[in-house]
């Protein structure tokens, strides 16, 4: 509690955060899915939030141009069903780690 005091966050960012630190990039139905909210609700109380916040950014657009012959090829998703993936942002990966760093040294 001390520690999201100190950088004017919510728990439930942090929380978030520290969920999505080792992952390159997720959707909101896989986060969804593996955090246990339903997708509204995580968009709404934390995801957008955040976004807003600087800590998370949209990795993938649904508007990210494709620029190779195997995500043609392959790409099962078109621009009609594709879901945006998002990822944390510098800021926030840098505040994971000093949360780690705290945890260590108490």
């Amino acid at each position: 509690m001390e520690f999201c005091k100190r950088y004017d966050i919510f728990e439930k960012e942090l929380h978030f955060m520290l969920w999505a630190y080792d992952l390159e990039f997720w959707t909101l139905r896989y986060a969804a899915e593996d955090y246990g909210y339903s997708e509204k609700k995580l968009g709404d109380r934390i995801v957008y939030e955040m976004v807003n916040q600087g800590y998370i950014y949209k990795h993938f657009d649904k508007m990210t141009p494709s620029n190779t012959r195997e995500d043609h090829i392959f790409r099962e998703e078109t621009k009609y069903n594709y879901r945006v993936r998002y990822a944390l942002t510098q800021k926030a990966r840098l505040l994971v780690q000093a949360f780690y760093r705290e945890l260590e040294s108490n």
